[in-house]
C-alpha cells in the first residue's frame, strides 16, 4: 500500500476560502447572551440581584428535610415554630 501525499489542511482551497470569507459560523454563535467569553457587567455604584435560598416560600416539612430530620410530626411543628419565629433567617442557617 502506497500512502497518498496530501499538502497540510491548511493549505487547501476550502481552509483559504472560509479564512477569506469571515463570516461567523451558525454552530458557534451563542445568541449574544452572557457567558464566559462576553460577562454581563453591573454599572459602578449599582447592587448585584442576588439570588437566595429564602427567595421561595418554604413549608415547615421543607425545612425540617432541609436540616437532615425526618419529617415526623414533631419535626415539622419544630420548623413551623422556627419559621414564625425567625423567618427567612431560617431558611437562610440551612440554605444559603
Amino acid at each position: 500500500m502506497t500512502e497518498e501525499i496530501r499538502p497540510p489542511l491548511e493549505e487547501s482551497p476550502e481552509v483559504a476560502d472560509a479564512i477569506e470569507d469571515d463570516v461567523a459560523v451558525d454552530a458557534f454563535i451563542t445568541g449574544g447572551g452572557p457567558d464566559s467569553d462576553t460577562p454581563e457587567f453591573i454599572e459602578p455604584g449599582s447592587r448585584p440581584e442576588i439570588r437566595t435560598g429564602a427567595d421561595q416560600p418554604w413549608e415547615p416539612v421543607d425545612l425540617a428535610e432541609a436540616e437532615g430530620r425526618d419529617p415526623t410530626p414533631a419535626n415539622i411543628e419544630r420548623a413551623r415554630q422556627e419559621l414564625d419565629q425567625d423567618g427567612p433567617a431560617a431558611i437562610e442557617r440551612t440554605v444559603p
